[in-house]
């Protein structure tokens, strides 16, 4: 993890928008850096646990923004974002001229392309900056960051970016690029994870033992990091959600927008989000997106670990 510079006798301040299972990895790992972090959620639960770990805590948007070099928006999607930077109390009118707002929300990159240039407007500066990784990434400050803007929102952004990743991708000088290139990460794991799901399941119908199926199929060419990652949630019969159905929902739908909008088939795609739909009327949506497993278990009769208790 790199360095980052700071004014000679003053810490760089940064303020999180979101404290979730993402935000408070990122926050905690600023701090670890040396930043000074002030935290804000509209969840009180979150607010108090950052409390507790020593964090900084504001009522509001606004007001954990008020004098910070750094804005880090870690909320669900761009329309939080939006309500975030230009909403009732949004940080926009609040931050102080020259200072970076990172959004890491996944969207559209017509969307983030929008947002920058209103953001750019009020004489701040925008990087649109996905993530990768997951909470425990998070918590360590080695997530992936994919990232397009200005040299000067890069040079702004570059001590929470230091801090919070193991690997900033720099991937172009205009805001869209990163979440374009989040969208095919989104586009793969939705599909990945599906088809995981759809394996493993297919694999108790056959009655076989799926401690030796995944263990084979981890040493194997049919292998994936999802399969890897999420089907052990399965074997334990845990959909405690680390990454829940809904976040698929959303994002396999942003690709489908985007790919109509080019007229550009995903058939893939499209099969999977049927999937990820029908789990989530099955009142799965807030489950771990591994749950598509119960729902091919579901459809098909298959007995899994744990799915009695579901």
């Amino acid at each position: 993890m790199s360095s980052h510079a700071e004014s000679p006798g003053r810490a760089v301040t940064a303020a999180v928008i979101g404290l979730g299972s993402m935000g408070f990895g990122m926050a905690q790992s600023m701090k670890r850096a040396g930043l000074d972090v002030v935290g804000y959620d509209i969840t009180p639960a979150a607010v108090d646990r950052f409390a507790a770990e020593g964090g900084r805590c504001a009522d509001t948007p606004a007001e954990a923004v008020q004098g910070a070099d750094i804005v880090v928006s870690v909320v669900v999607n761009a329309a939080q974002t939006e309500t975030t930077l230009f909403g009732p109390g949004g940080v926009a009118g609040a931050m102080k001229p020259g200072a970076v707002f990172i959004s890491s929300a996944t969207m559209d990159p017509a969307v983030a392309r929008d947002l920058s240039q209103r953001v750019e407007a009020l004489g701040l500066h925008y990087l649109d900056a996905p993530i990768s990784g997951g909470a425990a990434r998070a918590a360590k400050g080695e997530l992936t960051i994919m990232a397009s803007g200005s040299v000067e929102a890069f040079a702004a952004a570059r001590p929470a970016l230091d801090a919070m990743s193991a690997k900033v991708y720099e991937l172009g000088d205009a805001a869209g690029t990163g979440a374009a290139f989040k969208m095919i990460n989104q586009l793969l794991a939705g599909v990945h994870i599906a088809a995981a799901c759809e394996a493993i399941t297919f694999a108790a119908k056959q009655g076989l033992d799926l401690d030796k199926v995944y263990e084979v199929i981890t040493a194997s060419a049919g292998n994936s990091w999802m399969f890897e990652n999420r089907i052990p949630h399965v074997l334990a019969g845990d959909y405690t959600p680390l990454s829940a159905i809904e976040i698929f929902v959303k994002d396999l739908g942003i690709v489908q927008d985007m790919a109509r909008a080019e007229r550009y088939p995903v058939p893939l795609v499209a099969a999977a989000l049927q999937m990820y739909l029908a789990a989530s009327g099955a009142g799965m949506g807030r489950d771990d997106d591994s749950s598509l497993a119960r729902l091919y278990a579901q459809l098909s009769g298959a007995q899994l670990p744990g799915t009695n208790k579901a």
